[in-house]
């Protein structure tokens, strides 16, 4: 669907952004990718890391989503919209609240002001468990995010333009991830390994998961519902035995803002969730006036089914989750240590 198609990526630099723009100049043939993002350095660094063809597909914009008429700009003859850009650690949201309003919510208005000023077809942001039933002003202000995309559904008219959002948990050695400061501590040779709570779990995805995850998003959405992918979590005290089983471990309790297990899916927005095979999609809690989807059955003729009533999905009570001699396997397919 991206060949001879404009694609624009914000946070393009990101591991997300720069990993899904590989993976598109791989399997297809755009004829446009635009990597929007404020780092010249990182702009700098990503394209002389692309051959002479890819070079001349991508083009590197400097901008900030903050900037809705430098987004507009950038967003002319655009086909398709990624947006990754945000502002992300929990602990640092806490302490500057109106800068993560401003980019992750100010922000993502400006997407959609800009997209529906332009020819874009479709938009997908990328959300964040943390999303749902937030306690820290990051998670917040990405379901601030996600009910602007949702219901910006209701403001496209007769365009084909169409919002979702895509919400998975922690990618597996992503940068500022758990993954990355225990592989830190370990060629610093620490004496121990912080763990935050014996208890604590996470859902885990690896960075292609999450990549094709996001592409097939592209083929089956409507417009205003939120994918959640089916994904494995794992026990925090498990990772670490798996990446320094000779160091040990060190109890430091819960930081500002953080959970002692994730949730991709609330009991509250239940009997809005319909179960895939592969994943699950939350239905927009609105109704749009201009188009009625019915979410059941999607492009690809997978069908959904409701949910039970009290239904939830949690890295806590998830059905699969990785044992250590798993993850030392992931850990080394994707080359962690």
């Amino acid at each position: 669907m991206f060949n001879n198609k404009n694609l624009l990526i914000t946070g393009g630099t990101g591991s997300f952004g720069s990993s899904f723009c590989k993976h598109i100049l791989r399997k297809y043939k755009p004829k446009k990718i635009i990597i929007y993002s404020r780092d010249e350095l990182k702009q700098s660094i990503m394209e002389k890391k692309f051959n002479s063809k890819d070079q001349k597909i991508t083009r590197f914009f400097i901008g900030d989503i903050r900037d809705l008429d430098r987004l507009t700009l950038a967003m002319e003859d655009v086909d398709y919209v990624v947006h990754a850009a945000a502002l992300k650690q929990v602990d640092i949201a806490e302490y500057n609240p109106m800068e993560f309003i401003k980019t992750n919510v100010i922000g993502s208005e400006n997407i959609v002001k800009a997209a529906l000023s332009t020819n874009v077809k479709k938009v997908i942001a990328l959300s964040t468990d943390k999303a749902s039933d937030p306690i820290n002003l990051y998670g917040a202000t990405k379901l601030t995010a996600d009910k602007i995309f949702t219901s910006s559904n209701n403001l496209v008219g007769k365009k084909k333009l169409r919002f979702s959002v895509v919400r998975y948990g922690n990618v597996v050695g992503s940068r500022g991830s758990v993954v990355q400061i225990f592989k830190k501590l370990i060629e610093q040779k620490a004496k121990s390994i912080p763990i935050t709570d014996n208890k604590m779990t996470r859902f885990w995805i690896t960075l292609d998961e999450a990549i094709n995850f996001v592409e097939k998003c592209f083929k089956v959405m409507r417009g205003g519902e939120i994918f959640v992918p089916k994904i494995p979590s794992i026990r925090i005290i498990d990772l670490a035995k798996a990446m320094a089983p000779n160091i040990k471990q060190k109890i430091i309790g819960i930081r500002p803002g953080e959970k002692l297990h994730e949730k991709m899916c609330s009991a509250n927005e239940a009997h809005q969730i319909l179960e895939f095979k592969h994943f699950y999609l939350i239905q927009p809690s609105i109704i749009f006036t201009e188009n009625k989807f019915d979410y059941k059955k999607n492009s690809l003729n997978e069908v959904g089914k409701s949910v039970q009533k009290n239904f939830e999905y949690t890295s806590e009570n998830n059905q699969n989750f990785l044992n250590t001699k798993q993850i030392i396997k992931l850990n080394k397919k994707i080359k962690i240590l």
